[in-house]
């Protein structure tokens, strides 16, 4: 059963890439939910069933939301292209978060390594095509990037191979906190524009408890300053971040650009 739907979801291009793993573990949820259609469907698995539509349906909606805001936006048949020609530069033009930063990338960097020093070690996590940024930095740190894409950790490893970088890309599930706990430790982690994904609009429980997992003495949060139609937010500054920081006694500083927010904050 479960091979026939994780085939069925991943036909969906925004999904195709994703782990077999995580389609499953959503899966377990959505039948956690719903015992009686686990039931029909593990009794006999019809494509054309109801029942069936409404997992594919129901459990696509819920990767898309999670998992699938930041994949990359050209045909897969461009970026192979682009990867072929080894142009990363172009390569961050296909992605809605890094085309965004690439007019301020240089200036992130010098502003967030004043306030952290260069790290000797950096962990990307929902790093997305962020390490392709690596040029911008400035500096040869050791680099451990983490997403759920397999084609983008792919790319990544080849990335890292290409430019002689000391660098790995893994997949990796940040709700999975116990597996976070054991990452390589590291001066920098970066959380780009990945708590509204974790949270999934049910607090900042979850945002939390990674952050605290995660091992690294800074770690840089951002969020979007511009609504999903582009107008600014009236109120760009994210108060539950900050309250979190003084009740666990964490400094930090704030960073902003045109469209993005960046809080670097101090663990230790």
């Amino acid at each position: 059963m479960y091979p026939e739907l994780i085939k069925e979801i991943k036909k969906k291009k925004e999904l195709s890439e994703l782990d077999n793993k995580f389609i499953k573990e959503e899966l377990d949820r959505f039948f956690k939910r719903e015992p009686k259609i686990f039931k029909n469907l593990k009794e006999q698995t019809n494509p054309k069933a109801k029942d069936y539509k409404i997992v594919i349906k129901e459990v696509r909606a819920k990767l898309r939301r999670s998992y699938g805001l930041f994949r990359v936006e050209k045909e897969s048949k461009d970026l192979k292209e682009l990867f072929k020609k080894k142009d990363y530069q172009k390569v961050l033009e296909t992605h809605s978060s890094t085309k965004e930063r690439l007019p301020f990338y240089n200036q992130l960097y010098k502003k967030i390594f004043k306030v952290t020093g260069k790290p000797k070690t950096i962990l990307d996590l929902g790093a997305g095509l962020n390490p392709l940024s690596y040029e911008f930095m400035k500096t040869r740190s050791e680099y451990y990037a983490y997403d759920l894409s397999k084609e983008e950790v792919k790319v990544l490893n080849q990335f890292f191979k290409d430019k002689n970088i000391n660098g790995k890309a893994g997949i990796l599930d940040l709700l999975e906190t116990n597996k976070v706990k054991k990452l390589p430790k590291a001066d920098i982690a970066f959380l780009f524009k990945m708590t509204d994904v974790l949270d999934k609009g049910k607090g900042h429980k979850t945002s939390e408890k990674i952050i605290t997992a995660i091992p690294a003495k800074f770690i840089v949060v951002s969020f979007p300053t511009l609504t999903m139609s582009g107008k600014p937010m009236n109120h760009p500054r994210r108060g539950w971040i900050e309250l979190m920081c003084k009740r666990l006694e964490y400094k930090f500083q704030v960073l902003e650009f045109s469209n993005e927010i960046f809080y670097v904050v101090k663990k230790s």
